[in-house]
């Protein structure tokens, strides 16, 4: 795990989430993008891929295998537990592999985050955590999808931002842009933003 920031212990925490096979000193870097009125903790994943770590294990890609993202949830939720207790509000910002990671999180308790970034990825349909209609009423999401992105399947795209965006229920801020499986600064700009918007109101 690996923090920044110097807001003090009062402030919102933000977790960061990074991608399949990378680490938590891959995406920290985002932080210094990002509000300096949060805390950032950038967690590191506890499945060993190849040269880096991963979430869950895949059926294949986007698509977790339900025991072991129940498995990942539960050791991360015991973190949280001890790293933010009570009742402040905790956001969570995953990317790619991150990002389905942080849905599970949502799906399985939408009560317990202030707000989930969604970035480059999808959620994780048919994967033990619900996706009904309705089931994320009025939870705030950040969505962005890269109109050229080839590594997260097309179907799964389309299903998450149908999802969210339609049937979910959740308060959402959805974008798409001309880009790849790679943030970019009109995203980093945008989650910023948001973020700010989100500790006005919580």
């Amino acid at each position: 795990m690996v923090r920044h920031g110097d807001a003090g212990a009062g402030a919102p925490l933000v977790v960061l989430f990074h991608g399949r096979g990378s680490d938590a000193g891959d995406i920290i870097g985002l932080a210094e993008h990002l509000p300096s009125s949060f805390r950032y903790a950038a967690v590191r994943a506890p499945i060993a891929e190849g040269s880096g770590f991963a979430w869950f294990a895949n059926r294949s890609i986007g698509r977790p295998v339900a025991e072991s993202l129940a498995e990942t949830m539960a050791w991360f939720r015991t973190w949280l537990d001890a790293e933010e207790p009570g009742d402040r509000p905790v956001f969570l910002v995953g990317f790619s592999g991150g990002a389905a990671f942080a849905g599970g999180l949502l799906l399985a308790d939408p009560a317990r985050f202030g707000g989930v970034a969604v970035l480059h990825g999808t959620i994780p349909f048919d994967a033990g955590v619900p996706t009904v209609p309705g089931h994320l009423d009025g939870a705030a999401v950040f969505l962005t999808l890269g109109t050229d992105d080839t590594v997260i399947p097309p179907d799964l795209q389309a299903r998450t931002w149908d999802y969210l965006t339609g049937g979910s229920g959740a308060a959402v801020l959805a974008r798409r842009e001309p880009a790849g499986h790679h943030l970019t600064q009109a995203t980093v700009d945008a989650l910023g933003r948001w973020l700010d918007e989100r500790q006005a109101t919580t």
